[in-house]
């Protein structure tokens, strides 16, 4: 019996030396396999130049050439669903003869419409420099959306109810003034 018992604690050592030696292969492969990472990571400025060399091939795309050279994730795939007819442009006129291409899903309403040119307005002054803040809730208090001289006041309201297609022009315009 105690032969028995004394080859189960032999099995049993040679087990758990057998254990330790797969932990301890296990964490060189992964200490030697985290040094090469690091090896091979760049700065982090010149990661940024083999990302922006990157992007500007992207961009060279005749898919995505009207996109601009900071051109957002979110700017790729609304191109990307334009293409694939899962999305349509709304032309925006502003007073001033400005024409803002909006690009919004197929199921869009008028509150979908808001946002995406309250986006394409901060991203158009990022870029250029403008003003930092725009008070939306005063510009969609003093300005209304009119599409075929019907105003666009409904925010739940599709745009396809209103009779809005892919291209369509709508008007950027200022509410009358209350006498």
């Amino acid at each position: 019996m105690d032969e028995e018992l004394q080859v189960d604690t032999q099995t049993k050592d040679v087990i758990e030396t057998d254990v330790k030696k797969e932990d301890v292969t296990e964490e060189t492969v992964k200490q030697e396999e985290q040094e090469e990472e690091d090896e091979e990571a760049l700065p982090h400025s010149e990661f940024l130049d083999v990302f922006e060399e990157g992007l500007a091939l992207i961009v060279q795309d005749p898919l995505l050439c009207d996109l601009p050279i900071q051109v957002t994730l979110e700017e790729v795939n609304s191109q990307v669903a334009l293409e694939y007819g899962q999305a349509m442009t709304v032309r925006v006129c502003k007073a001033d003869g400005e024409i803002m291409p909006i690009v919004v899903v197929q199921s869009a309403a008028v509150l979908d419409l808001k946002k995406a040119i309250q986006r394409y307005m901060e991203l158009k002054q990022q870029r250029e420099g403008g003003v930092k803040h725009v008070s939306w809730k005063y510009v969609w208090r003093t300005f209304h959306l009119v599409f075929n001289g019907e105003r666009l006041e409904d925010d739940r309201r599709k745009l396809k109810d209103y009779g809005i297609r892919n291209r369509d022009d709508v008007t950027f315009m200022k509410k009358p003034g209350k006498k």
